[in-house]
């Protein structure tokens, strides 16, 4: 009996021992397990870990680079960027940010679609990202914000870069606007979506700041900052502030172009003046103009609706995106074209009674009585329109817009500008395809003296001039002369297949035009010896004349409600035995192109040929811009 409690307890003890040896290996195998992770999380992942840990004590982010300035040919500042007060509201920092922003509107001018705007972005975007309630603040604002910091909470003062443009109406149609990125702006950019999410960053919206943005907007900078577990700064630890954008300088005159838009006065329309040697444009000038400063900030939706809704079309840069029937300013191509076919010489001549029929249709010359026996000079001369019904009845449309389209009729000039149309050069192919049916033989006459479906840009009106100006030699318009101080090679002329006779033969009607008694531009010509000019007048119908209406008697444009009134233009080049400058000037509703366009351009280009140089801007540095703009 004892023998056998002897051996029981000897079996248990054994087991005890069994059962610890296996516990204290399990033991020591999960020992070895959390020794192993401990290991590979300390040592293995230790820099994964650190990063993480300083990804939540650190915010890296990107910094909206300082945009390059545009200057005008001289140096003028036409866009640069000035000191910035603003206010930035976060909706973590701030409990109820609608009274925030209310205590904000009691302390400065803080519209009240600035603040609904403010109140969207707060509670559409991030807790933690700051939303941008307020910039463009005065000293007095700024520092009245900072006196009540303790009392705003969420609200915090800032001091940037905001966009500025010192010449306001008179040069916004070229430079154009930046303003906040929208959301197509950003799908469209994938690659610089989060640098389009910062608060302060603009973008070109229209202009040469929306054709030249990537070279404007520079390259983004960074900034490190310590924060708290609720992603608020401390404290900036480091803070790079990009790369400057370019800085361009335009083949503008800044003062011409204002000059331009003076002397139209309260006419809408648009002047373009350019170098014939190398394209520079040098006055791009529509009128009525706008201030592009509002949109920087933001523009509130009556200002738009207003300017949209304005009949005389601000925001619409009448240069390059107006078309409009050239009038007689087209008789040249008509001419050159009727020369180049070989069918008639400048020594062809038609008889001028004041009418030509055309089946069961008569078409009027302006002049009522006719101008009797006329060859080609006289008919530009005296701008007889049966003249040139003759030669269109001659050699066709088609041959007509060959010749215009190797004007740029009918194409878009390319220019650093947006939305440039390409005006209208119809022939039977073209009708054909928009109307579905033959092209109706009164519109050959039509084209002929510049009406009908024909429609040109005033740049175009430019460049044809310019044309003629060079011998027949096609220019390229060049807007952008230089970046960051290289010169932009301007595009080499181009021969433009003419014969050079035929070329003089219109070179030598337009100096009768302006220079010879009769001429429709004698009135208006320019007196200075050695700055003569030559040119075109026009006159564009806007309105149907009815034969009722020609049986008693046309209304001269006077009796005329203003938006039935013609279109006065006129076309010119000086000096013209030497030319240098080209013109073109479209007065909407103007009236005669003889007796109000043709005296505009005569000032205009006598005052570029004969004021004293501009002297040479002292530099183009941001110091000086911010010194002139402000």
């Amino acid at each position: 009996m004892r023998d056998e409690e002897l051996r029981g307890q000897e079996m248990g003890r054994k087991r005890f021992t069994r059962r610890v040896l296996l516990l204290g290996g399990v033991q020591g195998l999960v020992g070895a397990a959390l020794a192993a992770r401990m290991y590979h999380l300390q040592v293995v992942e230790s820099p994964r870990h650190r990063a993480a840990a300083d990804r939540n004590r650190f915010d890296d982010s990107m910094i909206a680079p300082p945009r390059g300035q545009i200057v005008d040919r001289f140096g003028r500042p036409l866009a640069v960027n000035k000191q910035n007060y603003r206010l930035f509201v976060s909706r973590d920092g701030s409990p109820d940010v609608e009274e925030t922003l209310a205590q904000l509107a009691r302390l400065i001018d803080l519209p009240e679609h600035r603040r609904q705007k403010a109140l969207r972005e707060l509670r559409t975007g991030s807790r933690f990202a700051p939303v941008m309630v307020a910039e463009n603040l005065t000293w007095d604002e700024f520092a009245l914000v900072n006196a009540n910091a303790p009392a705003l909470q969420g609200v915090t003062p800032d001091v940037g870069w905001m966009r500025d443009y010192p010449q306001k109406d008179s040069c916004a149609h070229v430079v154009g606007y930046v303003a906040t990125p929208s959301q197509q702006d950003q799908e469209a950019d994938p690659e610089n979506s989060r640098l389009l999410l910062l608060p302060s960053m603009k973008i070109g919206k229209n202009g040469v700041e929306r054709t030249e943005d990537p070279i404007l907007r520079g390259k983004a900078g960074a900034r490190r900052a310590e924060v708290n577990v609720r992603g608020q700064v401390i404290r900036e630890i480091s803070r790079d502030d990009g790369e400057r954008g370019a800085e361009l300088t335009l083949t503008l005159d800044a003062d011409l172009q204002k000059y331009a838009m003076e002397r139209m006065g309260d006419y809408s329309g648009s002047v373009v003046v350019m170098d014939v040697r190398n394209g520079d444009l040098i006055v791009l000038a529509s009128m009525p103009g706008y201030d592009p400063n509002p949109f920087v900030g933001g523009i509130s939706h009556a200002a738009w609706r207003a300017l949209n809704e304005d009949p005389l079309r601000p925001l619409n840069n009448k240069a390059v995106a107006g078309s409009y029937a050239p009038g007689s300013t087209f008789k040249m191509i008509v001419a050159l074209a009727g020369l180049d076919s070989g069918m008639i010489s400048p020594q062809h001549t038609v008889f001028c009674n004041g009418r030509m029929p055309l089946g069961d249709h008569i078409f009027h010359c302006w002049k009522r009585g006719g101008h009797g026996a006329v060859d080609m000079n006289r008919a530009i001369k005296e701008s007889c329109d049966v003249y040139f019904y003759d030669i269109a009845r001659r050699i066709g449309v088609d041959r007509i817009a060959e010749v215009g389209r190797k004007f740029g009729v009918g194409v878009a000039p390319e220019v650093a500008l947006p939305y440039v149309r390409p005006g209208v050069m119809p022939d039977r192919a073209w009708h054909l395809a928009k109307y579905g049916y033959g092209w109706p033989q009164g519109q050959t006459l039509n084209a002929s003296i510049g009406q009908g479906y024909v429609e040109m840009t005033p740049l175009q009106l430019a460049l044809m001039t310019a044309s003629f100006a060079n011998g027949g030699y096609g220019v390229t318009p060049r807007l952008v002369k230089a970046i960051n101080g290289e010169d932009v090679k301007p595009e080499p002329l181009v021969d433009l297949g003419f014969r050079r006779p035929h070329v003089e033969a219109m070179q030598r009607a337009m100096d009768a035009v302006c220079n010879e008694q009769r001429g429709t531009g004698y009135n208006a010509r320019i007196k200075l010896a050695g700055y003569e000019m030559a040119g075109k007048t026009g006159t564009a119908q806007v309105r149907r004349i009815t034969a009722a209406e020609r049986a008693r008697r046309v209304r001269a444009n006077e009796e005329l409600p203003r938006h039935l009134r013609d279109h006065a233009l006129f076309v010119a080049y000086a000096p013209r035995h030497d030319p240098r400058y080209a013109c073109s000037i479209i007065v909407e509703h103007g009236g005669g192109g003889s007796a109000v366009a043709a005296p505009m351009v005569r000032d205009i280009l006598t005052r570029l040929m004969t004021r004293p140089p501009p002297s040479e801007a002292a530099g183009s540095s941001e110091e000086a811009a911010q010194g002139r703009a402000g």
